[in-house]
């Protein structure tokens, strides 16, 4: 059992390692076009500014479930291995790797974090998504929450914190026009 939850955990490592490394494409950079762009006068801001809110609240979602994902496939292991150490049953060895596995897992999630305050900042700062920030408003706290969760152990609640977080942005993305 130890050894599955070993295996488990290192292709979580290595998931996590692809998912902090995917946390810089949220920041997109604009590919020069090759079509004549539109004049100003025919693409008003906010309409771009919608557009953009919603490819980035779309960008949050993917990240999010494809976290919980992840987290889902782990989190009873960690919890478990744990319990193990607390009642003596686990070796030194493998209560250092749960250890790195758990920062592991804190750092992504900390990533996560910054891409939905930094998210639900553009809602409260651009004119055209203010009208949708009551849909998205309170991510960022929530994801504060989730992450008191996990640095307390409680990996599994914390993905349950997240699938409400995934939950706001999908009524937000729903409410954009």
């Amino acid at each position: 059992m130890m050894k599955k939850n070993l295996l488990m955990f290192a292709i979580f490592a290595v998931c996590l390692l692809g998912f902090t490394i995917s946390a810089d494409a949220q920041r997109r950079r604009r590919a020069t076009r090759t079509t004549k762009p539109k004049p100003a006068a025919q693409t008003p801001a906010p309409t771009a500014d919608l557009k953009a809110g919603a490819e980035k609240v779309s960008i949050q979602i993917k990240n999010s479930t494809k976290f919980l994902y992840l987290l889902g496939s782990v989190a009873n292991g960690i919890e478990q291995i744990d319990k193990d150490v607390r009642a003596g049953k686990a070796t030194r060895d493998i209560q250092a790797k749960n250890e790195k596995f758990k920062r592991d897992v804190m750092q992504s999630l900390r990533n996560l974090r910054a891409g939905l305050v930094a998210l639900e900042i553009d809602f409260r700062t651009k004119p055209a998504l203010q009208k949708y920030l009551v849909n998205i408003q309170g991510i960022s706290d929530m994801s504060g929450q989730a992450e008191d969760l996990a640095n307390g152990g409680q990996f599994v609640e914390s993905g349950k914190v997240l699938i409400l977080v995934v939950e706001k942005l999908s009524d937000t993305l729903a409410a954009l026009p």
